[in-house]
């Protein structure tokens, strides 16, 4: 079973940066794709960033383009949050794929993180 533990919340003001990282365990995860996902209160989670097994293909939600960078070091990954909103509070959740591609949607995760609170406030 794949072990995913997330790590580096907190809270800013509007504007400021916050990197979260993601541990998961090497033996497993090396070979695959990584996800962040999102939750705020009330509301379903959601997509945010994805990166491929070896870096080389990288997705994001529409809505932190240009702000967010996803990037990973073999089994740990980052998410970067630039330029942070308030609508970018929430739960981030990590998730490991269970291919070495994808990663973008719920249905293809194999193993989920705790998550790790992310506030902002105006």
């Amino acid at each position: 079973q794949v072990r995913v533990t997330e790590s580096g919340g907190g809270s800013v003001q509007t504007g400021n940066s916050l990197k979260v990282s993601c541990d998961t365990s090497r033996r497993t995860s090396s070979n695959n794709a990584v996800g962040w996902f999102r939750q705020a209160p009330g509301k379903e989670r959601e997509f945010v960033a994805s990166i491929s097994w070896n870096g080389g293909s990288k997705n994001y939600a529409d809505s932190v383009k240009g702000r967010f960078t996803i990037s990973r070091d073999m089994s740990t990954v980052y998410l970067q949050m630039n330029n942070l909103i308030p609508e970018d509070a929430a739960k981030y959740f990590c998730a490991v794929a269970r291919g070495s591609y994808g990663g973008a949607s719920q249905s293809s995760i194999q193993g989920w993180g705790r998550g790790t609170q992310v506030a902002v406030s105006p």
